[in-house]
């Protein structure tokens, strides 16, 4: 059985350097080794308002594969249709799984009757990883084996070269509001030499550095979390690049638009785009780069228009992409930017942004998890401790953490290192860490760890 994304396949199957090419590539290996195919997705691609119909989309495959793929209805006599259709085709498709709720709930009983007749389990969705789902979770309890597609394995090695400190400096251009990504943004702190804020985040940024800005603008929620991560950059010596003005539009008259400095904006205007100077000193500061990330939107939520912004960004990633800077875009609206100004871009491109964000969090990809072989991992010692010198103290079973974190306050000469096999606990913790800015204190999840190299000469 083989769980595949065909939103992808279906929207981008014509362009040849798209992940549509994995993705087929998978179908086609297993099929040439001789296995039988059971293939099952979700897709939210639309002829008028209706979702396609699963007949139209088996069509589709049998033209993409060049072999008859055929449509399996999951409803009663299902397990007997698959026995009857199998001496028919080789490869089966079977309906829409968004169709069912049990899906979401991860409904075991749903998984058993899901991986009927089936030996091996091929997950190639990698952007469902993060969620909790019967077709990436549940059915991996009821097969022989589980296993990563071409697709997966893929996606999984783009990912981690967000991690990677290959090549310096290495600056981050972070777009999209700051709420529930603190963890995540000081992770990217430890990795980069430089934050670039722009969209909505940058409010919050400009505010924790003490600078005036429409409290209409604030998010009352992420003041702290804007204050740890300024405290934490600048521990470390991580240059942080605001907005300098800013294109804004009038409140009552919705065809005017005035530029105006980041510290002076008029009463009665909304800005929707970073403005030229902004736009002068990034270029500056990121044509010297020789890595850059890209993740979510430049535009504010106030805009309801393309951004130029972004427009100009992404030309400038297509000159850099031709002088050996590593090019990493995260989100769908960054994507489909770098993709309007040139198809031919070297840029490694992320669409989901939700499952970066995860990772960069440190939380667990569930889809990557339940695969018999788990990917390695290095843990960053430097990235969760300010001073990786200092003796470890490790609390098996750490619970809620409030030991731990006691501790760590107390104890500044010492780092502690909580393990834990509840999830919601550990999650728990985590998030306590990143808004306490503690950094001699963290929390890991047991069940994912069964050894721990510490750094410590």
């Amino acid at each position: 059985m083989v769980r595949l994304d065909l939103t992808i396949l279906l929207r981008e199957h014509k362009k040849q350097q798209s992940p549509a090419a994995c993705i087929i590539s998978t179908i086609k290996y297993l099929h040439k080794a001789g296995a039988k195919l059971i293939l099952i997705s979700n897709w939210s691609v639309r002829a008028g308002l209706q979702l396609l119909k699963l007949e139209y989309v088996a069509e589709f495959l049998s033209s993409e594969l060049e072999q008859k793929v055929i449509p399996v209805e999951f409803g009663s006599g299902f397990e007997q249709s698959l026995m009857e259709d199998r001496h028919k085709s080789d490869i089966l498709l079977l309906e829409n799984l968004s169709h069912f709720k049990q899906e979401q709930a991860n409904s075991s009983e749903f998984s058993r009757r899901l991986s009927s007749g089936v030996d091996i389990f091929v997950n190639d969705t990698f952007f469902q990883s993060h969620k909790i789902l019967a077709s990436n979770v549940g059915i991996t309890g009821f097969c022989y084996a589980s296993i990563a597609g071409f697709h997966f394995d893929e996606q999984m090695s783009q990912l981690k070269k967000i991690i990677e400190m290959n090549k310096r400096p290495y600056f981050a251009i972070v777009g999209g509001n700051l709420a529930g990504k603190t963890a995540a943004l000081l992770f990217l702190a430890s990795r980069c030499d430089g934050l670039v804020f722009v969209g909505d985040a940058a409010f919050q940024i400009m505010h924790a550095f003490g600078l005036p800005v429409p409290m209409e603008l604030v998010e009352q929620e992420s003041l702290e979390a804007a204050h740890v991560l300024v405290e934490a950059a600048k521990a470390r010596g991580v240059q942080i690049i605001l907005p300098k003005d800013f294109w804004c539009l009038n409140d009552y008259y919705p065809s005017q638009m005035k530029i105006f400095p980041a510290n002076h904006i008029m009463d009665g205007w909304k800005p929707v785009d970073v403005g030229p100077n902004t736009l002068e000193e990034m270029i500056s500061v990121l044509s010297r780069c020789k890595k850059i990330l890209w993740i979510g939107a430049v535009k504010f939520s106030s805009s309801h228009q393309v951004s130029a912004g972004a427009s100009n960004l992404a030309a400038m990633f297509y000159n850099l992409s031709q002088k050996n800077c590593d090019l990493i875009v995260v989100g769908k609206q960054a994507c489909e930017t770098i993709l309007g100004k040139s198809s031919h871009v070297t840029v490694v491109m992320i669409e989901n942004a939700s499952i970066v964000w995860e990772f960069l969090k440190g939380r667990k990809l569930h889809g990557l998890l339940a695969l018999d072989r788990a990917y390695p991992f290095e843990l960053n010692w430097d990235a969760l401790y300010a001073n990786t010198t200092l003796p470890l103290v490790v609390d098996v079973g750490s619970g809620n953490g409030l030991f731990l974190t006691r501790m760590a306050k107390m104890r500044k000469d010492w780092n502690f290192l909580g393990l834990e096999r509840n999830e919601k606990l550990v999650r728990r913790c985590l998030d306590h860490v990143s808004q306490s800015g503690m950094t001699n204190g963290y929390v890991l999840s047991s069940l994912r760890y069964c050894y721990i190299r510490y750094a410590h000469d």
